[in-house]
């Protein structure tokens, strides 16, 4: 499956509710370090199943970004539970997100 695009009206349900952890990422159309990491969050919500993996745009969802105190893009933020385990900055390689990812129960 591909990323999911969140929004303010479906981030508490597919995030926040989710029965495994997510990955968020919080981008924007203008910043070129998101335009990279761009394919590399598309391969993983094709090919991770134990994690969902989602997309936020600042531009469209500022609320959002501040509930997170998302400062800077791209940030990629760890949801567990409903809870925020884990927080990076910029840009990753495939491997890096997939060590990222990795929640141990």
């Amino acid at each position: 499956m591909a990323a999911i695009q969140l929004n303010d009206n479906n981030f508490v349900q597919e995030a926040e509710q989710s029965d495994i952890p997510v990955l968020v990422d919080f981008w924007a159309p203008w910043c070129g370090p998101c335009q990279m990491l761009l394919p590399t969050i598309e391969e993983l919500g094709n090919e991770v199943s134990d994690v969902k993996i989602c997309k936020v745009n600042i531009d469209d969802c500022p609320e959002l970004a501040r509930k997170f105190h998302v400062m800077v893009v791209p940030t990629l933020i760890i949801l567990n539970k409903g809870s925020v385990v884990r927080q990076i900055t910029g840009v990753l390689t495939k491997q890096q997100l997939l060590s990222f990812i990795k929640i141990d129960e």
